[in-house]
Order: structure tokens, then C-alpha cells, then sequence
């Protein structure tokens, strides 16, 4: 029998967390915890910290992880992920990325482009170096440095917004924003 100042363990009245008011008592074994899903886990736990933390990493696209995977299984652009979670709470920082949706999917492109945003809208400066047009398209602000790569580029083509940027006569940029827009 264990005892617990001087009391039978069987005894004792616990409180149990309550979510969504309701009285959760918790029927899974470390090991199931474990198995759950980032997803899963933002469901079943009740505690506001660890569900904000959950929610951030939902947010970049990680929601597919389970609680208990070893990073040593992570792939380079999930590690950058994780990376990139712990970013989004700060204010008043600057980060430069260098071509960010190099390699991705679409969907993937998307949830970058909301990433980068969000970070803009916590008062942080962005700087991205990128080739994606629907990153370009995205921006507040762009300086396009051509005319074009190598001994051809390193000036200044242009500066301003997107919607400037298409109607320079100097930027090929612009001119692949032009049709990339107009074919949208």
C-alpha cells in the first residue's frame, strides 16, 4: 500500500482540469500522450500554455508531428519550422530570409507568405530575398537588383511597391509580375 502523509492514496480527492466545461480526467498512458499528434494534443490538453504553444506550431504547419518524435526524424524544413515558431510571439526584431520557399509546395509557399506577414504584423522588420512571385507580389516593399544575375546585375533596377513595380520599363522583375498578375 503507498501512502502519501500518512493517507491512503485511494483516498485522496483530486481535481481534475476542466475544458470546455467539462471535468477531464485523463484515461491515456504516458506512451499515448506521447503518440499524439500536434493536432491531437492541442484537443486533448487543457492547460493554456501548453495549448498556445500547440496552436503556434498548428500555425506553421506542424500539426502532423507527434509529441513524442525524436528531432533526429525531423526533416531540415520541419527543424526551420520549429525555428521559425518560437519567432512568432516576438516584437521589434529584424529577419532577413534568404529565398524561404525554395523547394516547397504550394500550400506550403501560402502558409510561408502568413508566417512572414504575421511577423510583420507583430511589429517586426522582414527582409526576404526571393524569387517567388507570390512572395514578390506579397510584399510592402521592393528593391529589385539587376538587370540581371552575375557580372550583369548587382544595380539598383528599381524601388518602390509591387503595384510600381509593374510598370518599370528597367525590371524584368516586373515585367514577370505584370503577367504573373495578370494570368491570376
Amino acid at each position: 500500500m503507498v501512502l502519501w502523509p500518512s493517507r491512503d492514496l485511494l483516498q485522496l480527492n483530486i481535481e481534475l482540469p476542466v475544458k470546455n466545461s467539462r471535468r477531464l480526467s485523463y484515461d491515456k498512458s504516458i506512451a499515448d500522450v506521447l503518440d499524439l499528434t500536434i493536432d491531437e494534443a492541442a484537443d486533448f490538453f487543457s492547460e493554456n500554455e501548453i495549448c498556445s504553444i500547440l496552436e503556434i506550431l498548428k500555425e506553421v504547419g506542424l500539426g502532423y508531428l507527434t509529441l513524442g518524435q525524436p528531432l533526429s526524424s525531423l526533416s531540415g524544413g520541419e527543424c526551420q519550422r520549429i525555428k521559425l515558431s518560437k519567432e512568432l510571439k516576438k516584437k521589434g526584431e529584424v529577419y532577413i530570409f534568404d529565398e524561404p520557399t525554395t523547394g516547397l509546395h504550394v500550400s506550403d509557399i501560402q502558409r510561408i507568405i502568413s508566417i512572414l506577414n504575421k511577423l510583420v504584423d507583430n511589429g517586426n522588420t522582414v527582409i526576404v530575398i526571393e524569387h517567388n512571385l507570390d512572395v514578390i507580389s506579397q510584399a510592402d516593399w521592393i528593391i529589385d537588383i539587376g538587370p540581371h544575375g552575375g557580372k550583369k546585375g548587382g544595380e539598383i533596377v528599381f524601388e518602390g511597391s509591387p503595384r510600381d513595380l509593374i510598370n518599370s520599363v528597367k525590371s524584368l522583375t516586373g515585367k514577370h509580375l505584370k503577367m504573373y498578375l495578370s494570368d491570376s
